[in-house]
């Protein structure tokens, strides 16, 4: 029988879009030349629940994937497919925060965009995963403690490939300017736009899922390879797109609709550079079809391969641009920004 003691402890933490700059912000190239990145979060989130428990036992859920793992309590637990966040989480929790002492608890996950979205999902997990410990364990972590304990977790103890803009973007929410710098150093700048800038880059969005899911470790281990061997073709994109993040973030906060678009066009290039697998024929099509019913631009956030596309359109044809994008196989999302990251409560 499941014995759980009757407080249950939930987080959320909201899923991202990558407006300009991602892959400067994985190493080598962020120690070598420092990386900057803009985001924004949106009204999509991973949900973790905590259920503590008074039988000895652990039990995690990807509530997802209906992957699941019941044993023991023990100071460091299997990392088994599909629930492999769950148990870098508690493993880590219990070895930095519980004395080492076992934490018998039931954690259940769920998000509303799957894993390879390129929303981040898997690193906003893993933020909602560690506040809703902080929540129930009175941890004094700060949203750059969370983000770096959560980077920490994925990167280093489960050896995921990626890099460090999900985890900062889901621990503070909102639209972010965020630089990242040698010996893990990282400045998060808030950005505040005028409600009016805002509701025009809205009304101007477009997402959609091109319903294939893909693991984004095997492009990011691509550009990593790349940067490693500092391929011209390779560290030219990347200095570009660090570039474009400057730009954009001037467009933004300006709301130059025609420059975010012209400096979402030339990341896009730029992204397409840095590894093969960034685009591929159907990613091509859907973007060249957008593009011909009115899009004034688009790129595929996160890694590439897949997920989430999102398109810059003008409101007046946002409409023809969906209508396009509805022949397709996948699925078209509206989505609003947020302001506020992570957060934790007591149900």
């Amino acid at each position: 029988m499941n014995k759980r003691t009757e407080t249950t402890f939930r987080a959320r933490a909201p899923l991202r879009l990558g407006l300009a700059g991602g892959g400067t912000d994985v190493s080598p190239y962020l120690d070598d030349f420092g990386g900057l990145v803009l985001n924004v979060t949106i009204n999509k989130y991973a949900y973790a629940t905590l259920e503590p428990r008074t039988d000895g036992k652990v039990e995690l859920r990807n509530a997802d994937s209906r992957d699941g793992w019941v044993g023991e309590a023990t100071t460091s637990l299997p990392v088994t497919k599909g629930v492999e966040l769950h148990a870098g989480v508690y493993n880590r929790i219990v070895k930095d925060f519980c004395g080492g002492r076992p934490c018998p608890i039931t954690i259940t996950t769920h998000s509303e965009a799957p894993p390879g979205s390129g929303l981040g999902s898997s690193s906003t997990m893993v933020v909602a995963l560690v506040k809703a410990f902080a929540e129930m364990l009175s941890l004094p972590l700060g949203d750059y403690e969370v983000a770096r304990l959560a980077y920490s977790i994925e990167r280093a103890d489960l050896g995921m490939a990626g890099g460090k803009q999900d985890q900062y973007a889901a621990a503070f929410g909102g639209l972010n300017f965020i630089e990242f710098y040698a010996n893990d150093r990282v400045i998060v700048n808030p950005l505040r736009l005028k409600p009016h800038y805002r509701a025009e880059l809205e009304a101007s969005l477009v997402l959609y899922f091109t319903g294939v899911s893909r693991k984004s470790e095997e492009i990011v281990k691509q550009q990593v390879s790349n940067m490693k061997a500092k391929s011209v073709e390779s560290m030219e994109a990347l200095h570009a797109l660090k570039r474009d993040a400057v730009q954009m973030k001037e467009a933004v906060l300006l709301g130059d609709l025609e420059n975010i678009a012209a400096s979402m066009r030339h990341s896009w290039e730029a992204k397409k550079a840095t590894a093969s697998s960034v685009s591929n024929a159907m990613i091509d099509q859907i973007f060249d079809s957008a593009l011909a019913s009115g899009a004034m631009a688009g790129k595929v956030s996160g890694a590439g391969g897949g997920g989430f596309m999102m398109f810059i359109v003008e409101p007046t044809k946002r409409a023809n641009v969906i209508a396009k994008l509805s022949e397709f196989q996948g699925q078209v999302m509206l989505g609003g920004f947020v302001e506020y990251g992570a957060h934790a409560w007591r149900a």
